[in-house]
């Protein structure tokens, strides 16, 4: 015991000197941040969901802070390289990282990451919420999720679904669903990428969970039809499609991105830039983009977005004990 205290204690001292540090730094020339382009960091390729939410958002904040905020992919290990990188970057604001669903999902499946999900980050302010929606092909037989529910009650382990891969916010959100429906599928996992889109759209699935933001496109084409949004709330984006809860009470799962940073950043320079995302979120270009998509531009304080991420996290990890999901 008396070993964990003086480690516990040895860490909150050299927190507690790189904070001292940044705010002394950060004090000293407040009024010139940034003098340097800025980087922000995320763990996904170029041309996903979070990629585009990272480069609208980066474009945005670059011209309020009159420097670039420049995107860089550290793709790899479901963020996990990314999130790692930048939890041990100088805290000085020219290292943020694009803070998105899997960061939360990593946290409640994988038993040791190299990093603490939420003690080694600042958390700024989220930027976007989005709902997931629940697809089916055009020639389903599937109308409604009520005729999902019913047939795979029947049917138990015989309708199939494609995820990005086990634990992923997809995988967890239709364990979840599962759980609130009282029904079984079966999970086909990939290793991310758009396989799971291709796997319903070539008929060897039956149903997929996507973020509204993915597969807008495939709706509007009327390749696939949407039987529901799994926010709690329609969603402006599809005001005549119902929320999963109409057919499976208290059933809701969404999903966010958010903007933070290394541990130990000065309180200043955090307020600086919760500021610049406050800003950014009211501006009627972003809110119509990300609209259009199915998102919400979104904006907290610090510590609210700090609860969010704790809560995520916990709510994940109750899925995941729930349904026995074998973690990694």
């Amino acid at each position: 015991m008396n070993g964990e205290l003086s480690i516990l204690n040895d860490r909150w001292v050299r927190a507690s000197a790189v904070a001292l540090l940044a705010s002394i730094s950060l004090g000293a020339g407040a009024q010139d941040y940034p003098s340097k382009p800025v980087r922000m960091v995320l763990g996904f390729p170029p041309g996903g969901n979070v990629d585009v939410v990272a480069r609208i958002v980066a474009q945005k904040m670059g011209e309020g802070l009159g420097q670039q905020v420049l995107v860089e992919n550290r793709a790899g290990a479901g963020s996990a390289i990314a999130n790692e990188y930048v939890s041990k970057a100088a805290p000085y604001g020219y290292t943020l990282l694009l803070v998105s669903g899997a960061h939360v999902t990593l946290a409640a499946t994988v038993k040791k990451l190299p990093y603490d999900p939420v003690r080694d980050f600042t958390f700024i302010s989220p930027v976007v919420t989005y709902p997931l929606v629940i697809v089916v092909r055009p020639d389903s037989k599937f109308s409604s999720v009520s005729d999902l529910v019913s047939y795979a009650r029947s049917n138990p382990g015989k309708l199939n679904y494609a995820t990005p891969g086990v634990g992923t916010l997809y995988h967890l959100a239709i364990e979840s669903f599962s759980a609130a429906s009282g029904t079984e599928s079966t999970h086909v996992p990939f290793r991310g990428g758009s396989e799971p889109v291709t796997e319903l759209l070539a008929g060897r699935t039956d149903f997929l969970f996507d973020a509204l933001t993915v597969i807008w496109p495939q709706i509007q084409a009327g390749k696939l039809r949407p039987l529901a949004v799994t926010s709690a709330a329609r969603s402006p984006t599809l005001p005549n499609v119902p929320t999963a809860s109409q057919s499976v009470p208290n059933f809701v799962s969404t999903s966010f991105s958010g903007i933070g940073g290394p541990p130990g950043m000065a309180p200043a320079l955090v307020e600086r830039l919760n500021r610049e995302l406050l800003r950014v979120s009211e501006l009627p270009d972003i809110r119509q983009r990300f609209g259009e998509s199915g998102g919400e531009a979104k904006w907290s304080s610090p510590e609210d977005f700090r609860k969010l991420v704790e809560n995520e996290i916990s709510q994940w990890k109750k899925v995941v004990e729930t349904r026995r999901i074998d973690i990694r």
